[in-house]
């Protein structure tokens, strides 16, 4: 199908205006501006921010009516129920999927299990592909983890690898944070992804097949290509900061984990459950409804993620020698860290309620019908002005998910899942100050600012680039 936008404006779903177009327009910015600055300058909690973000989308009309005499449609009680249903509907949503992932990248991380894959794959690499290498390592600890504590997980690898190689950090750390950044905007289960497919009723196995498919010339491109150029121009070594916690291991600690075969079993078990269920309802018909059924079931995120996890138990917990108790305590202390993580998503989708029940998404839609933009370009925009506003990819999703929602609704199942793609591409783009993300490469890398976005920004802008135009061609066959 056409990715050419076809919204008919009596059939959207999406509510009508509540006030003119230039003040939800203006109500959006101050929003948006609001948000901005509470995080990066008053360094307020971007969930509190998000609150009073939407709390100024709503009030900015009623102000500006004031002093206009325009007609609002709208009062601050339904801005904040807004906000609330918007809040409740995305933690149900996708709360209980991050943090069944977490439990999971907790298990990996304390079993051993991700040093497995990593030693594994790196004992079997050359000098010269060590950076390929790096990329796979990356994209496979990236497909259940959160990028943070990938990035915190691979570090000890990273140096060891640049300082045995004699090859920049750079180099070598490059690749592995495009894998992990790539995984983390591109594939469910991570929030960003499961947000969108969310939003815009995408159906998520054909999102998950096409996010890899996505995913890995995008890597290579982000990853070992860029990383090559990137350590050229920024040539730092590696500190001993992980030396003494490796070296004190004993060989019984080292060898109690689980084998590189089981723990890749452990990973990608809930990936090849959710796209069963995609292969499952494109390849079997009804006759075989059994199959479909079984399939509808297990292919469900909430599902496969709970076997995942279950099955991590015995596979990771039990091949590493860990107790009951210590499996127990271990998956427990995987949900603190994601406590802050869960709000801040569904503060998002708070605020990402408020948008939609003002109109603006309805306007929008309109406007791009008339200079008939590609609704896949369209949504990439609108999550990069977001994600350089805002600093946070998950609000740039949320948000540009919201925007583009009356876009989708007459298209095609495999082209509303490459608009989701699209969305993941855009918020991957340009890491700056505003964003966490830039300051933990920062200061593990050892990197000054100017550095940072010699390498991290540039890196980031040229996964969702090249993630753009990968999309963009798998739309003309889609």
């Amino acid at each position: 199908m056409n990715s050419t936008l076809t919204l008919l404006a009596a059939d959207t779903e999406l509510p009508e205006p509540v006030a003119p177009g230039w003040q939800l327009v203006l109500a959006f910015l101050a929003g948006i501006a609001v948000i901005v600055v509470l995080i990066s300058f008053v360094k307020l909690h971007p969930f509190l921010a998000l609150i009073f973000g939407a709390v100024t989308v709503g009030i900015v009309p009623l102000v500006l009516s004031l002093v206009t005499g325009d007609t609002v449609d709208q009062s601050l009680t339904t801005v904040l129920k807004s906000f609330t249903d918007g809040f409740g509907s995305t933690a149900a949503g996708v709360g209980i999927l991050i943090a069944l992932g977490a439990m999971f990248a907790k298990l990996l991380a304390d079993s051993g299990g991700a040093d497995e894959i990593v030693d594994t794959i790196i004992g079997h690499s050359s000098p010269r592909m060590l950076p390929w290498a790096m990329a796979l390592v990356g994209a496979i600890i990236g497909l259940p983890m959160f990028f943070e504590i990938g990035l915190v997980l691979l570090m000890p690898v990273i140096y060891l690898v640049a300082r045995r190689s004699q090859l920049s950090l750079i180099t070598v750390g490059i690749p592995a944070l495009a894998g992990l950044s790539a995984m983390h905007g591109f594939v469910p289960p991570h929030p960003g992804p499961l947000t969108a497919i969310d939003l815009l009723h995408a159906d998520l196995g054909v999102t998950l097949a096409l996010g890899v498919l996505v995913a890995i010339p995008t890597i290579i491109v982000g990853g070992p290509l860029f990383g090559r150029l990137a350590g050229k121009w920024v040539v730092v070594g590696a500190p001993d900061t992980f030396d003494g916690d490796r070296a004190g291991l004993s060989d019984d600690e080292r060898a109690q984990r689980p084998s590189f075969g089981i723990t890749l079993f452990s990973v990608l078990l809930p990936v090849v459950l959710m796209m069963g269920k995609a292969l499952v309802d494109i390849f079997i018909d009804d006759k075989n409804q059994w199959l479909r059924v079984t399939f509808d079931v297990l292919g469900m995120p909430l599902v496969a993620l709970l076997i995942a996890v279950i099955v991590g138990m015995l596979t990771l917990g039990r091949g590493a020698g860990m107790s009951r108790e210590a499996i127990t305590k271990c998956v427990e202390s995987g949900l603190p860290p994601v406590a802050g993580i869960i709000l801040i998503v569904a503060a998002g989708g708070g605020f990402k309620q408020v948008l939609v029940d003002s109109g603006i998404g309805t306007m929008l839609a309109r406007w791009a019908e008339n200079v008939n933009i590609s609704v896949i370009l369209l949504a990439w925009v609108l999550a990069v002005l977001i994600r350089l506003a805002t600093g946070s990819a998950t609000v740039a999703t949320i948000t540009a998910s919201a925007l583009v929602l009356g876009l989708v609704e007459n298209m095609g199942t495999g082209q509303t899942s490459l608009v989701v793609l699209a969305v993941g591409a855009g918020s991957l783009f340009f890491s700056h100050v505003n964003d966490a993300g830039f300051w933990l490469v920062n200061q593990y890398f050892r990197l000054s600012v100017s550095q940072t976005i010699k390498t991290w920004s540039l890196m980031e802008t040229v996964l969702s680039v090249a993630g753009l135009v990968f999309v963009l061609l798998l739309s003309l066959v889609v």
